[in-house]
């Protein structure tokens, strides 16, 4: 009987493990192709996207750079990371399924699931980071165990509005959302940047890029706690003062990226769709800061937070989610340089088409036009996610086979 090599299950697993993200934005696809039949369908696509797309892939992939970072062998086995996705993805159908059909407690059932899964991550986190030998780098895996802190501490909020229905609502909306978006995505997003982004545009790091990160992370935290406390009290000001900071703080790591865009322009799929959700980041910063100082009260605030989730959601965490996965998946299917550069040449197929026009759309969607153009550009940002799941799905069949 032959052996697989150490490369071949790595392939394996990687071609397994991004099975289940695709699914998620398969399904996304699903409900906004039925949303005029679906209940709750705006908070569906949301999570569908958060927890169950971009939280399957930060879990396996930020431990894959943690691993990478901090230079760990490769692990013997896959089966606690296989049991973590699947108490994870339990508890995501769980939450779902409790949107959708009004049973509160199996809400917080799934929600108890997906705190476990991202509380052993925690752990292994601190674990791995505790036990390494100093690593350049390692300020990346610190942006990871403040992102599943934050998550943590966003998650009871979430449950407890699944069967608490007061007054305190509207800021509880607002904390959850901001400690999710911006803590468990967004840091993850800034810390794997550091590395990941100059090994996209296939150039080295940019002068002063880690120095930066370190002294970004704590600023970022700081913002994110400031800006929790002032949406709970509901001290406007305190709020939009964290988020000033916490917007600060991804500016000093956009500084190096900048720099390493302009020695070594995009020029790829996932090199475009990753510059394009930076700039969305930071659109969506000032317009949730915006709203916070204008709203007269948290559920005001809370319903106007839906204008901020548009540019936040479709036009930076979908595009960095398609665009890492765009450059992630063709190397870690393995197989040599010609199969990588197969599978990215197929990625990129039409690359150009589809970045610009979903951040156009994208743009005009945003722009006070009629229900039609508004229907128009949104199925075009759909269909451009739509022709990335083919190239996707081509790529994982190829792998296969």
């Amino acid at each position: 009987m032959t052996t697989l090599s150490p490369v071949s299950e790595r392939a394996r697993w990687h071609r397994r493990a991004a099975l289940v993200p695709l699914a998620y934005l398969a399904g996304l696809v699903i409900v906004a192709l039925a949303h005029p039949w679906l209940p709750a369908w705006r908070w569906l696509a949301m999570h569908l996207l958060l927890l169950g797309a971009v939280t399957n892939a930060v879990l396996v992939w930020s431990a894959h750079f943690t691993s990478a970072i901090l230079r760990l062998p490769a692990p013997a086995h896959r089966r606690a990371d296989v049991a973590q996705l699947a108490v994870h993805n339990a508890g995501v159908v769980a939450v779902l399924a409790a949107g959708v059909t009004d049973r509160p407690w199996l809400g917080v059932a799934g929600a108890v699931a997906v705190f476990a899964a991202v509380l052993s991550q925690l752990i292994w986190l601190a674990r791995r980071l505790r036990r390494a030998v100093p690593s350049r780098f390692a300020v990346t895996v610190r942006y990871y165990l403040a992102a599943a802190t934050a998550l943590l501490t966003g998650i009871p909020a979430g449950a407890w509005m699944l069967v608490v229905d007061d007054d305190t609502r509207p800021r509880l909306l607002l904390f959850h959302a901001h400690v999710n978006l911006l803590g468990w995505v967004t840091l993850t997003v800034l810390g794997t940047l550091l590395t990941f982004w100059p090994t996209v545009l296939r150039t080295r790091i940019a002068d002063g890029a880690v120095a930066a990160s370190r002294t970004a992370l704590p600023a970022a935290v700081t913002g994110l706690v400031v800006l929790a406390a002032g949406l709970l009290a509901w001290w406007p000001v305190l709020a939009a003062g964290g988020l000033l900071l916490f917007t600060v703080a991804a500016g000093l790591t956009a500084v190096p990226a900048w720099r390493a865009g302009r020695a070594k322009p995009p020029a790829s799929f996932a090199a475009w769709s990753i510059a394009a959700a930076g700039g969305w980041l930071f659109a969506a910063l000032l317009l949730d800061a915006r709203i916070l100082l204008t709203a007269n009260s948290s559920a005001q605030a809370a319903d106007r937070f839906s204008t901020t989730l548009t540019p936040f959601l479709a036009g930076f965490v979908a595009q960095v989610l398609l665009g890492s996965l765009a450059y992630l998946l063709p190397m870690a299917l393995g197989g040599g340089p010609s199969a990588v550069r197969h599978r990215t040449a197929i990625l990129d197929r039409h690359a150009a088409q589809r970045v610009s026009m979903s951040n156009v759309a994208l743009a005009v969607f945003l722009l006070p036009v009629g229900p039609y153009v508004r229907i128009t550009t949104s199925l075009l940002v759909l269909a451009a996610l739509v022709q990335f799941l083919g190239a996707a799905a081509r790529v994982l069949h190829t792998a296969r086979r």
